[in-house]
């Protein structure tokens, strides 16, 4: 099975993301590199637009993912609730 990934810039809104990501996805792998934090799984990875909302204490759209996104891999199922990362 092929592992999927999310990079994302190394700032104050990604750290309540990756939070967020840890809370919902406890299997998932998660490395501080320089400026950039990836996050690996193994078949799928599931960010919850109400998790994150939690974490940074207001409302937050899952589109604005795409403001702190570096690069993914995997197949994207996005909606407005969820954004999800999976190999078929």
């Amino acid at each position: 099975m092929s592992k999927v990934y999310l990079a994302l810039q190394d700032n104050d809104t990604s750290r309540y993301i990756v939070e967020a990501i840890e809370q919902d996805n406890p299997e998932a792998t998660i490395q501080y590199l320089p400026a950039m934090i990836r996050i690996e799984s193994d078949g799928e990875l599931v960010i919850h637009a109400e998790t994150v909302a939690e974490k940074l204490g207001q409302d937050w759209d899952i589109q604005s993912l795409q403001l702190n996104m570096i690069t993914l891999g995997g197949n994207v199922e996005e909606d407005d609730d969820s954004f999800r990362l999976k190999w078929n």
